[in-house]
């Protein structure tokens, strides 16, 4: 039996088993301990700190119960309210007491079960949560750790920093579109190197005029910039010449721009060094050589693929990374009725970012990966939108991954090629 399933979380909680449901708070956490029938054994929550002593106080308290009451299991539960959760459920773990999660929605619609009050309290919530555990209604979360939990982390910097970068690119557009609007003509991409390295000289048009087709050019040379010389420098000065910007406090533009580039400047160098360092911590993750051998399966793919699921071994089936992405599909269907199937979007949004982007990427690099999405696209029968298709290719990429990363085995276009299913073909 899968540890997964519902039936197998009920069967792990036994006579001998002390379910305790933790409210979990910024400063302050309240506990309540059951039985496995649900028999309250504390007569009033115990109120503990987010601290070492108040995590303290609960392991002291929990094995007080388990001795009196003769157990020798506990499972805690609680929700995953934002990080705050983070240290009491490693605290927890390292301490030989799994912490599960119960779906706040859950909690949510159970409080009114015993009493009909919707209300919420300290007192009231770890008794539902703790009654949500008995039935089996919890999963497992992921704590990772060592170069998983690395990976992680910097690749939640990364991902913090090009957000910053996009809203910086966001500004820097929106002072082109007041004082340099023509600008856009020359550049359509607000980073482009060459257009930054003018505006830190010369930032409004009349400077860009005083500068001139030869000083434009100069400072390019200067700097061994390819790809641009005097046709594109001539461009920008004619843009400059005709711009419709705003010349209302010119100094104060100046001061504003230069600002943006720097901010933009430091963040890219930051994202820079953060990628650098992930590069050096996903080769200490065992196979990942071996994904990077699928064509359009890039090292950016690969890094968000690890940093979101983690150490592959935690799974039993591929399926359960398809759920973890919110690529699961839901039916939608009552007797007769059968509506439109979509996927749940309910996991990690990031890890289906990721997923999609690798789909696209596949599609466009991979001859057998192409002739997947035009088969699902063209077939006779239940042919898939380009949409539904990506996300079918998406979901191969993840068993894929799965079987690689599992089992170290090597990528085998031909041997994928023969597990798609074609009926009509037959």
């Amino acid at each position: 039996m899968k540890s997964n399933t519902q039936n197998a979380k009920i069967t792990a909680i036994t006579e001998k088993t002390l379910v305790v449901g933790i409210d979990v708070g910024s400063e302050t956490h309240y506990a309540r301990a059951f039985s496995w029938r649900g028999f309250e054994f504390s007569r009033k929550p115990l109120e503990f700190s987010n601290s070492e002593e108040g995590f303290e106080t609960l392991k002291a308290w929990i094995e007080d119960m388990k001795k009196k009451h003769g157990l020798d299991k506990v499972i805690p539960g609680m929700e995953p309210t934002g990080h705050y959760w983070f240290n009491l459920g490693k605290f927890l773990q390292d301490n030989g007491m799994r912490p599960v999660h119960v779906n706040p929605h859950h909690v949510k619609k159970s409080k009114e079960m015993d009493d009909n009050d919707p209300s919420k309290n300290d007192r009231k919530d770890p008794k539902v949560i703790a009654g949500l555990v008995n039935e089996g209604r919890y999963f497992y979360p992921y704590i990772p750790d060592g170069i998983y939990a690395e990976i992680r982390v910097l690749s939640g910097l990364r991902v913090q920093a090009q957000s910053e970068i996009t809203r910086l690119k966001n500004r820097i557009a929106r002072w082109f579109s007041i004082y340099f609007p023509n600008y856009k003509d020359v550049y359509g991409n607000v980073g482009a190197i060459s257009g930054l390295m003018i505006l830190r000289t010369a930032p409004l048009p009349e400077d860009v005029v005083k500068l001139g087709v030869d000083g434009v050019n100069q400072i390019w040379r200067a700097a061994k910039l390819r790809g641009v010389g005097i046709k594109r420098a001539k461009t920008l000065v004619e843009a400059a010449e005709h711009s419709v910007g705003s010349r209302d406090a010119q100094e104060a533009a100046r001061i504003e721009i230069q600002i943006l580039l720097s901010d933009y400047d430091r963040l890219t160098e930051r994202e820079a060094e953060l990628m650098a360092l992930i590069n050096e911590k996903i080769r200490e993750v065992p196979y990942i050589d071996k994904l990077l051998e699928i064509r359009g399966v890039g090292l950016k793919t690969v890094i968000g693929f690890v940093a979101e699921v983690g150490d592959i071994k935690r799974f039993d089936d591929p399926k359960q990374i398809q759920k973890l992405s919110g690529y699961a599909i839901v039916k939608n269907q009552s007797g007769k009725h059968k509506g439109e199937s979509h996927i749940s979007y309910r996991g990690r949004k990031r890890l289906r970012y990721v997923l999609y982007e690798a789909a696209v990427s596949v599609v466009s690099h991979s001859p057998e990966f192409r002739s997947i999405h035009q088969y699902y696209t063209t077939r006779d029968k239940n042919p898939l939108k380009k949409m539904q298709s990506m996300i079918a290719v998406a979901c191969k990429l993840i068993r894929i991954f799965y079987v690689i990363l599992k089992n170290g085995i090597r990528y085998d276009a031909a041997k994928m090629m023969g597990d798609i299913r074609r009926p009509e073909a037959a």
